[in-house]
């Protein structure tokens, strides 16, 4: 199915696109079919990685939100904390925002660490009369960026795909159509997003989300203090920022900033801020980090670059939503640092005038380097090692426009093989370090 670039970017609420945002959506669409002056009881039952380190992402506060009928866009981030607090106090929701029932979030929401088939974050809902008897039970699954998919869907009743006029599904086709087309990667994006019925909104959309990217840097350059959670993180982005502005003459300043960019972002998604889910809110802080070092420290950038960025990065998005994951329960943190990482990389290396080819050469540098990387939240939370990887990450995605700009676009490891790769090392990955919070950092790091 064609995947829009509005689709991988979306703005959002914290910590997690595939743990807060996606499952908010399920429970909004569960409660849309529903009569609500009928429903007496609302069960949720969250499986595999939802079930393993959902109270950590926020699910259960996630999945309130949603019962109520909030959307993760618009839902104001200071008056859903409040509000989910007042449901576990008070054990009541507002269905649909309409009808009052009795929900206990220690009882009716149930964790379960089994594994559903189709998708590790996998979610059942099931509403009940007065009387005990079921009146709806609906399946849905998380799979990654905040994109949500049903029990028919996940059988293959899919809705028809749109027909786009530059449809392509791997890198090489992708630089095959820009070749051929005598055009950028952006340009095949944009006339795809026409199809889509994008086109109107396109230029302004992608602005909007390029200003939401803007405010959550400038949001976390303004807090400090530490994260919410037993970890008791400090925030460094507002600290950072201040000593760097104190010395401009430092020969890194511009990569100091990529970094703290990022943590900025980071640091908001841990928080449960806005942010905008890019391609995943784990990796959330990459493409803005580095969109802002095209915007702040490139001559000549402006707003027609930053659209070329962001359509740009959506093309290699899709690749790896197409052909492997963007889900840290899927694949590791490989589909979201990794993905993001690459997403970026490409994105500069076009705006700086590189060529199709160079566009995937610098993509391919930019996940072969984080393969592997495994999803290990220490205490189920979105700080550690999330933050500062995010920052690596930002500027290892610059240094791989760089090599791949310096050079001619030939390279011996395609885009497409990286991606093929990426997929197979998450098939072999043990489920421990697929965001379970049981393997690696998370289980030999003391919470403190």
């Amino acid at each position: 199915m064609t995947v829009s670039v509005f689709d991988l970017f979306s703005i959002g609420i914290g910590p997690s696109s595939s743990h807060t945002v996606g499952p908010m959506r399920a429970a909004r669409r569960f409660v849309e079919h529903l009569r609500a002056d009928s429903v007496a009881q609302v069960r949720v039952e969250l499986y595999g990685s939802l079930g393993a380190t959902g109270a950590g992402h926020g699910t259960p506060g996630a999945v309130v939100l949603g019962l109520e009928g909030s959307d993760p866009e618009t839902v104001d981030p200071d008056a859903a904390h409040a509000r989910i607090a007042t449901v576990a106090a008070e054990r009541r929701l507002q269905l649909a925002g309409v009808r009052p029932i009795d929900f206990d979030m220690a009882t009716d929401i149930v964790l379960s660490l089994r594994a559903m088939e189709f998708h590790s974050n996998g979610m059942v809902f099931t509403a009940l009369d007065g009387a005990g008897e079921v009146l709806a039970r609906r399946t849905y699954y998380s799979v990654g960026g905040g994109f949500v998919v049903d029990e028919d869907e996940a059988s293959g009743g899919a809705p028809v795909d749109v027909t786009v006029p530059y449809p392509f599904r791997t890198a090489a086709e992708m630089v095959a159509l820009a070749v051929e087309n005598h055009c950028k990667i952006a340009d095949l994006v944009a006339l795809n997003e026409e199809a889509l019925g994008n086109g109107p909104r396109l230029r302004d959309g992608l602005l909007r989300i390029w200003s939401a990217m803007r405010e959550c840097v400038d949001r976390g350059l303004a807090v400090q203090g530490t994260l919410p959670g037993s970890l008791h993180v400090r925030r460094r982005a507002a600290v950072l920022a201040k000593a760097l502005e104190a010395n401009p003459a430092d020969p890194l300043y511009a990569m100091d900033w990529v970094t703290v960019y990022a943590l900025a972002v980071n640091e908001e998604n841990a928080a449960g801020g806005r942010v905008v889910t890019a391609p995943t809110n784990g990796a959330a802080g990459i493409i803005p980090a580095v969109l802002h070092y095209f915007w702040r420290f490139v001559p000549g950038a402006d707003e027609a670059g930053v659209v070329e960025f962001l359509l740009t990065a959506g093309a290699i998005g899709q690749l790896f939503k197409a052909n492997a994951s963007i889900s840290g329960a899927e694949v590791g943190c490989q589909g979201e640092v990794g993905s993001a990482c690459s997403m970026a990389a490409g994105a500069l290396a076009a705006v700086l005038g590189g060529s199709p080819a160079k566009v995937e050469n610098a993509a391919e540098i930019g996940i072969e380097h984080n393969l592997g990387l495994t999803c290990d939240p220490v205490g189920g939370l979105v700080q550690i090692p999330c933050i500062e990887r995010n920052a690596i990450a930002s500027v290892k995605a610059i240094a791989a426009a760089r090599m791949a700009l310096a050079g001619d676009g030939t390279h011996h490891v395609s885009l497409d093989t990286a991606i093929k790769t990426m997929r197979d090392t998450g098939a072999d990955m043990a489920d421990k370090y697929k965001e379970t919070s049981r393997g690696g950092l998370a289980l030999n790091v003391v919470e403190c």
